[in-house]
């Protein structure tokens, strides 16, 4: 998969493989406050390998999207149950931000997640992170909720939610 070219950068995207798991982490480490165990991105990548992407510059990995699959109440205010897709993490590196690799990440999550029956996308952001905010909107998620205290260290975050369009197949 191709990614964006822009001011002479140019990325691909690809499934997340075993043998990233020390670069994926890293990145969570260098990014994120809230960080995994190994068995944890295993467990994810195992179960939902089509949603464990991770982007490529020059053969280094600088950023990655991880979601899981559930189960439970719609996003939207409608009474009923529904698939979502939940992005459990998205990174890129400091220096790789702001170049299309989270939108281009989070649009590959978005097109696969139907493989996995998902009606609709959703995630966590802090509030204070406004260039993420703006970036998932343009991308058509929209801010349903606030959670209070949310973080660890009692930051607020927005639940954001899109509904996803379904593949026609044939029959």
């Amino acid at each position: 998969m191709a990614g964006k070219q822009g001011m002479q950068t140019t990325f691909t995207l690809r499934q997340f493989k075993p043998n990233d798991l020390e670069h994926v982490m890293n990145i969570n480490r260098i990014c994120l406050p809230e960080n995994y165990s190994p068995y944890f991105f295993m467990d994810l990548y195992e179960r939902f390998p089509q949603t464990f992407i991770v982007a490529e510059q020059e053969l280094e990995i600088v950023g990655y999207i991880m979601c899981r699959i559930e189960t439970g109440m719609t996003s939207f205010g409608l009474f009923g149950i529904s698939r979502k897709g939940h992005v459990v993490s998205i990174a890129v590196l400091p220096k790789h931000q702001r170049k299309g690799v989270g939108a281009a990440l989070m649009e590959n999550a978005m097109k696969n997640m139907p493989q996995y029956k998902a009606k609709e996308i959703y995630l966590e952001v802090r509030t204070s992170n406004t260039p993420a905010v703006n970036m998932y909107k343009k991308l058509g998620l929209q801010i349903i909720r606030r959670n209070r205290r949310y973080y660890a260290d009692g930051e607020d975050a927005y639940l954001m939610a899109k509904r996803l369009v379904e593949k026609k197949t044939g029959s």
